[in-house]
């Protein structure tokens, strides 16, 4: 849910406080200067609101639930309020669950080992790992690569209408990549699986820290982010949506928390009443600070404005793609197209240059921290390149001649808290390195490539 504020025009040019934004690093060449994290894609930085309010809870942290003590109601209520936080963020039905989890990667196997048996999964090749590889235990069919979001649609509105037999299906689909960053069809998609009695998981860990996400607009039936990438700290997670398949489930894991009601029976066993709300999935003691740091982000990003960061993010997005179009040597990897909507999250490969080379080069000489490699999304990187799945990308590999497939790709991210500096930093790095070259040579050392100095 966006809440728009009337101090967009002065916003698109301030970014949003976060840690780190002082730190300096030494450069291979001498000198430090300020680091500009340009990897928010993997994870974003603090948000030193966050921060803030997490180190003004510290002094009070106490156990959660059934606790007596005051630091313990108080601890429980800020962990139930946070649940509360997320559930308007999200803009959550009434009866929908918040689930706290340690990331999108276990939120969405959580949904995994509920699903109802016999529960056909439909995902996009496209998607990253953590919401292609969940779902070992069911029937799984993966979708061919889109080159268009109209064709994402009717690839899966086919496969669901040939879908045999006509069971309860998931569909699990990006709401940005974290690759390309291209916005998807989601509200479509969602249209698409409910028409043919389906249901539709969000991975929303790159679109939530760029975009609102309304479940009740996109039609989804769940959403699933990180913490770590919302600009809080890591080690937490959401699963927030329908309660049946949760509830119908067994508990994600067995302990306290999850359990209503343990006794012992006359034969020497068990017998145990799971909870029917969200605890049944968050057994053992919760982590207070991680939720009720997510809840903090949530508000941060809800009262500075959507509007204000999608416009300054967009501010961004144009300096990156206009700067990078006059390297010619530079290409720009796309399902989409160049002109489809995108968050800030841009992957290139240049012509000539070992892309882990590159990344090491903007890191050591001009301290810039980018992310080379496949990005946990390795068939989609690897239909972008054209490369051979056997084929692994690594710093030591010979350094692409020009035409030649590069076998890994360079990924630049941004958002809420990148100033114009960082960017224009990078453009400038990018131009100088590929007109000049390296100023050193780089190696492998435990499978980082490194300045060989």
């Amino acid at each position: 849910m966006s809440v728009f504020t009337a101090a967009a025009d002065q916003s698109v040019c301030a970014p949003l406080p976060v840690l780190g934004r002082d730190v300096t690093v030494p450069l291979v060449t001498g000198g430090e200067v300020s680091y500009a994290a340009l990897d928010y894609a993997a994870s974003a930085p603090a948000l030193q609101r966050v921060w803030d309010d997490v180190a003004a809870y510290a002094p009070y942290y106490g156990s959660v639930h059934r606790g007596a003590g005051y630091l313990s109601q108080l601890s429980t209520d800020l962990f139930e309020n946070s649940r509360r936080t997320v559930a308007e963020f999200l803009d959550c039905r009434a009866d929908d669950q918040v689930v706290f989890t340690r990331s999108t990667t276990d939120s969405l196997n959580l949904l995994a080992a509920a699903l109802p048996a016999g529960c056909q999964v439909f995902v996009f090749e496209t998607e990253h790992h953590a919401s292609l590889l969940p779902w070992r235990d069911a029937h799984v069919t993966y979708l061919d690569a889109p080159r268009t979001p109209q064709q994402a649609v009717r690839t899966l509105e086919r496969a669901l209408a040939d879908r045999d037999p006509h069971g309860p299906a998931l569909v699990c689909v990006t709401g940005a990549s974290n690759v390309t960053g291209e916005l998807w069809p989601v509200r479509e998609l969602a249209a698409a699986a409910h028409a043919h009695g389906a249901r539709i998981v969000l991975d929303a860990a790159q679109l939530a820290p760029h975009h609102p996400v309304s479940v009740r607009e996109l039609d989804v039936d769940w959403v699933a982010f990180s913490g770590h990438k919302l600009y809080a700290p890591f080690g937490s997670g959401v699963l927030a949506g329908r309660a049946d398949w949760l509830r119908a489930a067994e508990p994600y894991l067995a302990g306290g928390g999850a359990s209503r009601k343990v006794a012992r029976r006359a034969d020497g066993g068990v017998d145990v009443e799971w909870h029917d709300s969200a605890a049944r999935h968050e057994a053992g003691s919760p982590n207070v600070i991680g939720a009720y740091a997510v809840a903090s982000a949530c508000k941060a990003l809800t009262e500075a404005g959507f509007d204000t960061l999608v416009a300054r993010e967009q501010h961004l997005i144009d300096k990156v793609k206009d700067g990078l179009a006059e390297v010619p040597e530079v290409r720009i990897l796309s399902l989409f197209g160049d002109d489809a909507p995108r968050v800030g999250v841009l992957s290139f490969v240049v012509d000539g240059w070992n892309s882990s080379h590159f990344a090491a080069a903007l890191s050591a000489e001009y301290g810039i921290g980018v992310r080379d490699g496949l990005f946990c999304a390795h068939p989609l990187v690897r239909t972008l390149l054209g490369s051979d799945p056997q084929t692994q990308g690594e710093c030591g590999a010979p350094e692409a001649a020009p035409g030649e497939k590069s076998l890994n790709a360079i990924r630049v991210s941004f958002g809420a808290g990148t100033p114009d500096e960082h960017v224009e930093r990078f453009v400038g790095a990018v131009r100088e390195l590929v007109r000049d070259g390296a100023k050193w040579n780089y190696r492998t050392v435990d499978g980082r490539c490194v300045p060989a100095v």
